[in-house]
């Protein structure tokens, strides 16, 4: 069943009223990491949860008489919240009433007219004392000062309130005492009692015989409470056979009658009609009992009391009420279907249909209400992204069952939190970067670039470059990466006759957790540059002197002297070779060499004049920008000698036993081609796949 505490009121700040933790199973070691709390206004206004010890306690003075007012049982709705999991339980916590008041009467000193003809057993109603406690600590009891014509007679109404009527025991004699003074003592059942009193002035007048008399003691009406200001509720009518003043009748309020009825309602003092003076509330009050009065002009006046019961009837004017008791906002994205996220009252003052109250969501959210009576719980029911929705506007749409139906709508904005589910994508699936050999290190290679549709770290991009080894060295002695913004730069010179592509993984990660990755290849062409000068294989300038070639004086033109070899370690248009003979040989126009070959051939027939020995200076140039150059130095020697047929000029392959390092540039010249070669092929392989 439901927790049920009670407190005494005016109790110091801090009284403990209860151990919540103890009577709702759960352990006091695990309040703060479920974040026990007072779930509504009311609650937090008057109560507080220690969480050190699990007990509900006084934080706030409680007077029972301001919370309750006269109402027989004082108890207040409390409301506890848990989270991990959410839940909410219910209390009730009884005030108890403490005899902090004493009894008193509206008017402090009151005048009774009585004419002396009234009959023995006359009663004459007195005013009812006031005492703001409850049950035993309200009045209980009255007394009346010892006298020698009144007694007092007290009489208890259903409700249990007391009405005091003093009683004539003895006939009146004006002339014998023309005035009484009396006490009235009212005392409540409190201990220790409290008591207050009223001076009453009985003063005895002449005859004035007959009191006016209403039609009914008592009238009953029914009235919508949404009946407007200055209706008329009915006519009260009392009759006086009197004549002249003694028979004029006047009406007017009863003592017993309160101030809010008297705010609520007017009586016309001459033509008894009842009117409506104020609003009316079916959820304030749902009955009226209305004491009248006539009284006639007569000296001492006389009077006819009758009751008016009123019976407020419900109409529909009180719109529901959504009371918001927990939210989780912001919602994580990954938070499965079916888990509360909001817990929900609703509440409508009306009664019967009218405060019967349906509660709906908006359409299109992923979000469901479960109900309970009438609490209700807000859960997922679907899936959430916040990537593709950031925040919902989720209304909740209450409404009666009156008619016409009210509603009400409350708004609530769900920011849906961010999740690392996406991993970080590059532009593009590959990259190309082009770099001029000879580079000063720190050039800018290119720039990577990757997107991550996440929020906040999970958002955060880390350039990296996967570890690996190049010709022996790791790889981050090539290039480096910013980690921030994916610019790759080079770390060294780069020499395009020692590395023409340079593949590069680089990875990219998140800064979520768990972190999320994503690579991709980044090539990395040397462009070859004009930084070798043609190498001279033959003939080899490494001995001293070099040994002249013979050619006999018989020799034809177009006789094949030489042929000068020459490579470039460079590539494509740049290891290009021409050769041509320069000015400083011995006769230029003796010989001819061919531009692309280097074949030196004899342009005419020796003659006497010639000299014997010629030098001939043979320049070898690339085709580079700007060209560089080589020359190598022939000596040939005229001899004279049979021409013969077989007679050629000493190959520089023929001795290569002899001069490795003729075979060692050779070797160079092929490699450097074939492994410019594969590395082509390879390239558009892998870029094919």
């Amino acid at each position: 069943g439901q927790i049920h505490y009670s407190v005494v009121e005016e109790s110091e700040l801090g009284t403990v009223v209860g151990n919540v933790a103890r009577d709702l199973g759960l352990k006091v070691e695990e309040l703060p990491g479920r974040r026990l709390r007072l779930g509504s206004e009311e609650s937090l206004r008057y109560f507080a949860v220690r969480l050190d010890s699990g007990t509900l306690v006084v934080s706030q003075r409680l007077d029972r008489e301001r919370l309750c007012g006269a109402a027989a049982s004082c108890v207040l709705s409390v409301q506890v919240v848990a989270e991990n999991p959410l839940q909410l339980f219910r209390l009730e916590v009884e005030i108890l009433d403490l005899n902090d008041n004493s009894p008193s009467f509206p008017t402090a000193h009151r005048t009774l007219r009585i004419a002396e003809s009234a009959t023995v057993a006359a009663r004459f109603p007195l005013e009812s004392a006031q005492d703001p406690d409850v049950g035993t600590n309200a009045v209980s009891s009255y007394r009346l000062s010892p006298n020698s014509h009144f007694s007092l007679d007290v009489k208890q109404q259903p409700d249990g309130k007391l009405f005091p009527e003093l009683v004539l025991e003895r006939a009146l004699d004006r002339e014998e005492q023309p005035e009484l003074q009396l006490v009235l003592t009212a005392v409540d059942g409190g201990s220790p009692a409290r008591s207050g009193t009223a001076e009453i002035t009985v003063q005895v007048l002449d005859v004035n015989d007959n009191a006016p008399i209403f039609d009914r003691t008592t009238y009953k009406v029914k009235v919508p409470e949404n009946t407007p200001v200055g209706a008329v509720l009915l006519r009260v009518n009392a009759s006086d056979p009197d004549e002249g003043p003694n028979g004029e009748t006047q009406y007017s309020f009863g003592v017993h009658t309160s101030d809010s009825v008297r705010r609520l309602f007017t009586l016309d003092p001459h033509t008894g009609e009842v009117r409506v003076s104020g609003a009316l509330d079916f959820e304030e009050s749902r009955f009226y009992e209305i004491y009248l009065r006539a009284h006639d002009g007569g000296v001492p006046e006389m009077e006819g009391n009758c009751v008016l019961q009123v019976q407020v009837e419900d109409a529909n004017d009180n719109p529901p009420e959504v009371l918001l008791t927990s939210l989780l906002n912001p919602v994580p994205e990954d938070t499965p279907p079916e888990t509360v996220v909001g817990l929900f009252n609703v509440r409508d003052r009306d009664s019967g249909a009218n405060g019967e109250v349906s509660l709906e969501i908006s359409p299109d959210v992923p979000f469901a209400i479960r109900s309970l009576q009438n609490h209700f719980s807000l859960v997922t029911q679907k899936s959430l992204d916040r990537e593709s929705t950031s925040q919902y506007a989720v209304e909740l749409i209450a409404q009666d069952g009156g008619s016409p139906a009210l509603t009400t709508t409350l708004t609530l904005l769900l920011n849906i939190s961010d999740v690392n589910d996406n991993p970080p994508r590059f532009s593009q699936p590959s990259y190309d970067a082009f770099l001029q050999e000879n580079n000063p290190p720190g050039s800018l290679l290119c720039t990577v670039s990757a997107s991550d549709p996440d929020d906040g770290d999970n958002s955060r991009l880390v350039y990296t470059i996967e570890s690996g080894q190049v010709q022996d060295a790791p790889i981050s002695s090539f290039v480096h990466i910013n980690p921030d913004n994916g610019n790759l730069y080079a770390q060294r010179t780069f020499d395009f006759e020692l590395l023409q592509v340079l593949p590069v993984s680089v990875v990219v990660r998140d800064s979520g957790s768990p972190p999320l990755y994503a690579n991709v290849t980044v090539y990395i062409f040397v462009l070859d540059q004009n930084d070798h000068p043609p190498t001279i294989l033959h003939p080899a300038s490494d001995s001293d002197v070099l040994a002249p070639q013979r050619v006999p004086l018989s020799a034809p033109p177009g006789y094949l002297v030489a042929k000068v070899t020459a490579v470039d370690a460079d590539a494509g248009h740049n290891a290009w070779l021409s050769y041509r003979l320069l000015p400083q040989s011995t006769d230029p126009s003796l010989f001819h060499v061919s531009l692309y070959t280097g074949e030196v051939r004899t342009a005419r027939a020796f003659q006497d004049s010639d000299m014997a020995v010629q030098q001939l200076v043979v320049q070898v140039t690339d085709n580079g920008e700007p060209p560089l150059s080589t020359t190598a130095t022939i000596t040939v020697a005229l001899e004279e000698a049979a021409l013969e047929e077989s007679f050629k000029p000493q190959d520089f392959l023929a001795g290569a036993k002899d001069k490795p390092d003729l075979t060692f540039y050779l070797i160079i010249a092929l490699a450097a081609v074939s492994t410019v070669a594969l590395a082509t092929v390879t390239l558009l392989a892998a870029r094919c796949l």
